[in-house]
């Protein structure tokens, strides 16, 4: 089972993290959220069996969180911890539905005796519940997981759950896997019941079944078989189709297919063919199906190893420090060229060579005393982040091509700056996610006094540092909204506003607009 802790205060948070055994109450994944807004966006992504959430929170308070995940998550249990000046909260909650409550200061056994209580109640649901459809899902995503594993260490599981479900496979049984990775802003549940439903019905045409496990938050794993043999090149070919049409309306995807098998004794052998599949699948255009015969059956690590990508990081470094566009991108094209379709690396190999290929790039901009700009891949901390939200390679040079040919047109367009006003800018950059960022806090970074920052700053960019610190957060934030995949509230803290309302004012007051409203204008 899964639990969801949601309170503002973090000693509360990670003292009922590491205060009871979890794992021996049946709860192996617990979540934390600081307030009720990331409390709902993760409570949306996991679906918790259990939330343990404090009533009164910033952004959202308990109640409000709960009739929000009323109709998401009707059977998740809520226990409310409250204190004694929340009864009325606490009459608002029983109203909405029979909901458990602890008091404050905690107790851990009378949590630990709450939330036992809240899972055998889940379990009851479970059991009892009328929909014989979801129970049935469930109990196929049970073999759907164990049949990622080698048959021999689950057998009697396997078998126990075939004979649940009424499924009679033979040893000519033909089993084929499929993984579909996807990035998208709709909600998973909702859209993999949808296609779930949809392949039951397409596979009945084929006299086939299958069954279904979402692993790693981002890979659908299908497990599709039958009795009538391996599936052939024809019916193989059909069922790509369907995939295919399936999720493009969703977002981005990638997706591979295992080796076909015959036996479910053999079901491991084409899911790990599929993972080796997947992997690769990094270096191909969205869109695209990999099987383990396009991979040549797997990793075949490039001979140069690391070394060869130490030597790409100098050689764009020295095209960098020459000045030299034209041959940084003749390098960028070579780099393309010897890494897309690439099977002889993992794809956290390339993003630890580009990881450094940008910080090459951003310590030249530094050297040349360029500013950052709100891009988004001009510190550390952001190109790692990027890095890890990176879909595929072609994504990722894109990406890098586009900052190296700004960059050189800023070079080319730039007068030299102010050394000083240099630093604060830069400093700036690095920490206007802090919303404690303060003038005087830059000013002791340049060692002047604060009065002289602000006067020395006005007269030599024509405008206020406050003003500067403004633009630069209302810049950063529109080009987070332009990706629908960012919260609006998640913006508000990235850009150094601790207060939603007063981010959703400053920004409104720069663009005319409410955050909301720029993001609708954006993407259409």
């Amino acid at each position: 089972m899964k639990l969801l802790i949601a309170d503002d205060e973090l000693l509360t948070r990670e003292g009922l993290a590491s205060s009871i055994d979890w794992e021996s109450m049946g709860i192996h994944q617990i979540f934390q959220a600081d307030d009720g807004l990331r409390a709902l966006h993760i409570a949306k992504l996991q679906e918790p069996d259990i939330i343990l959430s404090d009533i009164r929170m910033p952004r959202m308070n308990g109640i409000e969180l709960v009739e929000k995940l009323t109709e998401l998550l009707p059977d998740t249990s809520i226990i409310f911890m409250s204190g004694y000046s929340d009864k009325e909260y606490l009459k608002a909650a029983i109203k909405l539905k029979a909901i458990d409550y602890v008091e404050k200061p905690l107790n851990p056994e009378e949590v630990q005796k709450t939330v036992a209580e809240a899972i055998r109640r889940r379990q009851q649901v479970l059991r009892s519940r009328q929909n014989e459809d979801l129970l049935s899902m469930e109990t196929e995503s049970n073999l759907a997981l164990l049949l990622t594993k080698p048959y021999r260490d689950h057998c009697g599981e396997i078998e126990a759950l075939l004979r649940e479900l009424s499924l009679r496979l033979s040893p000519e049984s033909g089993f084929v896997t499929y993984i579909v990775k996807l990035r998208t802003e709709e909600p998973i549940s909702v859209l993999i019941k949808g296609i779930r439903e949809n392949l039951k019905g397409f596979l009945k045409n084929f006299h086939m079944n299958s069954v279904y496990i979402r692993m790693h938050a981002v890979h659908h794993v299908f497990h599709v078989f039958g009795e009538g043999g391996v599936p052939s090149a024809a019916v193989l070919s059909s069922i790509d189709f369907f995939f295919k049409e399936q999720f493009r309306p969703f977002g981005l995807f990638v997706m591979s297919r295992g080796d076909t098998v015959n036996g479910i004794a053999r079901a491991y052998h084409s899911y790990a063919s599929a993972v080796v599949a997947i992997q690769n699948s990094f270096f191909f255009h969205a869109g695209t199906l990999l099987t383990s015969e396009d991979t040549g059956g797997g990793y075949t690590f490039a001979a140069e190893g690391p070394a060869g990508l130490e030597n790409d990081t100098g050689s764009f470094a020295e095209a960098l420090e020459a000045k030299d566009q034209n041959r940084c991108q003749s390098f960028l094209d070579g780099l393309h060229q010897k890494y897309y379709k690439n099977y002889g690396m993992l794809p956290n190999q390339i993003k630890d060579a580009y990881y450094r290929l940008f910080n090459a790039l951003n310590d030249c901009r530094q050297k040349w005393k360029l500013s950052a700009d709100s891009a988004g891949t001009d510190s550390s901390e952001s190109i790692i982040e990027y890095l890890e939200n990176c879909f595929t390679y072609e994504e990722l040079h894109h990406t890098l091509e586009e900052r190296t040919r700004l960059m050189f047109q800023r070079l080319e367009l730039s007068v030299p700056e102010d050394n000083v006003i240099f630093l604060i800018k830069e400093y700036i950059a690095k920490h206007y996610g802090s919303d404690l960022l303060s003038i005087k806090e830059i000013s002791d970074y340049v060692h002047l006094s604060a009065s002289y920052v602000c006067t020395y700053f006005k007269n030599q960019t024509g405008q206020t540092l406050n003003q500067y610190l403004t633009e630069y957060r209302m810049e950063k934030a529109m080009r987070l909204l332009e990706d629908a995949r960012n919260q609006i509230a998640d913006i508000s803290a990235k850009v150094g506003y601790s207060n939603g309302n007063y981010f959703s004012k400053s920004f409104k007051k720069f663009t005319g607009l409410t955050p909301s409203k720029y993001r609708e204008k954006m993407l259409g």
